[in-house]
């Protein structure tokens, strides 16, 4: 039995899901650093328009679910925003959107149990804001009843990629109404005969409900799921701000998406139509679809000659791609890696990194730029016995005080100004001036100022790797 509905906090408290890899969209996206944090389209990424979207009147704090790697990129991003978080859990692994979706509900139940939630990823576009906001306020006054709302979006072709949401009428975009079944990704001529019927709308992963009637679906569909996820919320440790769920009761979770575990089984649940524009941006032809521009979607030093239908990206400002010829061609140049791709085979992308992957190759998962708490740091040139590094410090962030086994470093500062530590030895060090760092000694790096502080580091020795580092001290509680 569904609990009775009480005063409820008039505030939506939104969760936003960042813990994506976005391999379709490789070689942008990458493990190390996935689609919703770039910027993918504008100068904001998906998951700042995201936050943005959901801030505001009517709306408290998000509570993000992320993963150890991205705890301080969101974190980050959303200051940028100026955002203020509420809780952000960290999952000590990936297990599917179900245990995220219920760790985070359990969060917001500490605002009170009849508390509105509304799940959403964060790797959406949604350009509509206030059409949007609109759509959620229409779904609340069924979510206060006791109902579980999800969006469904009005279907504009007939698209493989979805899945859909049969409706038991035909759609009313000013209230929820009645969902007939989920319907999993359709092939081509059963997608084209449901956009016919016009009783089935995609599935946009987009959930609105009360704390409490989500908790009750979970007691009475996934009792095993509740069982673990609220152990390790209860036994999570706090750790610089963040949530840390407890690893050992999460290891028992059996990764189960949300839809599976309740949805799918729910009683209660009402679809609501959302009728603006909406992507997953799920792949490169997707994101064609929402850049062209009489057919061409352009980005970066990007030169096109008699080319129809097709996508040329450059990320690097120095590196220009040239398209001759070319009709339903995907072309994207990173620094370290180049994909090209027949447009409407763009979703094989993934298969692709498997293979990648499987072969060894680094660029499956890492960018060139490796993105830290307290800033950047991008590989320029690496040789036998050397290796040297472009290094970007945030104003007022530090690097641990470490020491190496292996290597030497040399630093000079190109851009603002460094507090360099050596051992017992405290200096500034400005543009032009550079610092050596003896093998083995205890050294940090710090940036005192205002603006980005950018350092060439020269690395030489007989090992290189990342693991090279004793850490003695860090702010952001690294071993």
């Amino acid at each position: 039995m569904l609990p009775s509905p009480q005063t409820p906090n008039t505030d939506i408290v939104p969760v936003i899901l960042s813990g994506g890899s976005g391999t379709r969209l490789w070689p942008l996206s990458r493990a190390s650093y996935p689609k919703q944090f770039a910027p993918l389209i504008g100068e904001t990424s998906l998951f700042q328009a995201s936050a943005q979207r959901l801030a505001g009147p009517g709306f408290a704090a998000p509570i993000i679910v992320t993963t150890e790697d991205f705890r301080f990129v969101v974190t980050e991003q959303l200051a940028a925003q100026r955002i203020d978080p509420g809780p952000v859990l960290i999952e000590p692994e990936g297990r599917d959107t179900a245990p995220a979706v219920l760790a985070a509900t359990l969060q917001a139940m500490e605002n009170g149990p009849e508390t509105l939630v509304l799940v959403a990823p964060s790797d959406h576009l949604i350009p509509d804001t206030q059409g949007f906001a609109d759509t959620i306020a229409a779904a609340a006054p069924a979510a206060r009843e006791g109902r579980i709302v999800t969006f469904g979006i009005t279907p504009d072709r007939p698209e493989t990629g979805y899945g859909y949401l049969q409706l038991e009428g035909a759609p009313d975009a000013t209230r929820p109404g009645p969902l007939a079944r989920f319907v999993e990704k359709p092939d081509l001529e059963t997608a084209q005969s449901m956009i016919e019927d016009g009783h089935y709308l995609w599935n946009a992963g987009i959930f609105l409900f009360r704390a409490d009637v989500m908790r009750a679906a979970f007691a009475e569909h996934a009792p095993e799921v509740l069982h673990h996820v609220e152990t390790a919320v209860a036994e999570g440790r706090r750790d610089l701000g963040f949530l840390r769920l407890n690893a050992g009761p999460w290891s028992q979770i059996t990764p189960i998406s949300v839809d599976y575990a309740v949805m799918e089984k729910a009683r209660n649940l009402s679809v609501m139509p959302y009728r603006g524009d909406w992507s997953d941006l799920g792949d490169w032809k997707a994101v064609w679809r929402e850049t062209e521009e009489d057919g061409m979607a352009l980005s970066g030093p990007a030169i096109a000659m008699d080319c129809t239908n097709s996508l040329l990206r450059s990320e690097n400002p120095d590196q220009a791609i040239v398209g001759i010829g070319l009709d339903d061609i995907v072309a994207v140049a990173m620094p370290d890696a180049v994909l090209v791709a027949h447009k409407d085979r763009a979703q094989e992308v993934k298969q692709a990194v498997a293979k990648l992957h499987a072969s060894g190759h680094k660029q499956a998962k890492t960018l060139p730029r490796d993105y830290r708490p307290w800033g950047w740091y991008e590989s320029l040139v690496i040789g036998g016995r050397f290796q040297v590094k472009r290094i970007v410090v945030h104003p007022g962030a530090a690097l641990s005080l470490q020491s190496h086994h292996h290597r030497s470093e040399h630093w000079i500062v190109v851009e603002g100004t460094a507090r360099i530590t050596v051992d017992d030895e405290v200096k500034l060090a400005t543009e032009n001036e550079g610092v050596y760092i003896p093998l083995g000694a205890v050294h940090r790096m710090e940036n005192p100022g205002k603006l980005p502080m950018v350092l060439i580091e020269v690395q030489t020795g007989s090992y290189l790797g990342e693991d090279d580092i004793v850490r003695y001290e860090d702010v952001y509680a690294r071993t």
